[in-house]
């Protein structure tokens, strides 16, 4: 994977954001496993509960393009080490292995490089039900 163009796509993304309300724009950008690159923006809404955020969004992209499993994600925000939400989190549980990459990239040569099990450690997946 070159880490290169995941952050160019998720520092690309953000400036397609929808932000309106909050002003704060988010992109992400996935890998997938089909070896495809999948980008996201938030997207927000009048009415707040209906908003998106870029990772969902990307992440969804990959599912509904028919990848089974996100390899890595890099997002970058409006704020220094912006990093995806509790909800962005649990999705990435779902779809993730817990080693998978996730990268909080402020810029081309300035990124953080975390697993999701480090920034959802003790998370409540699947297997937690039995599958």
């Amino acid at each position: 994977m070159d880490k290169e163009d995941l952050f160019n796509q998720a520092l690309g993304m953000k400036e397609r954001a929808y932000t309106p309300y909050s002003h704060f724009k988010v992109g992400a950008s996935v890998l997938a496993d089909n070896g495809k690159l999948y980008g996201g923006c938030n997207i927000e809404i009048a009415s707040y509960s209906p908003t998106i955020c870029a990772e969902r969004v990307a992440i969804f992209k990959a599912i509904s393009d028919g990848a089974k499993r996100i390899e890595a994600i890099a997002v970058t925000g409006d704020a220094k080490d912006t990093m995806p939400c509790g909800v962005c989190r649990q999705v990435l549980v779902e779809f993730a292995d817990p080693r998978a990459k996730v990268y909080i990239v402020n810029g081309k040569d300035d990124f953080k490089e975390y697993t999701l099990e480090e920034i959802l450690p003790y998370s409540f997946s699947k297997s937690d039900l039995g599958r």
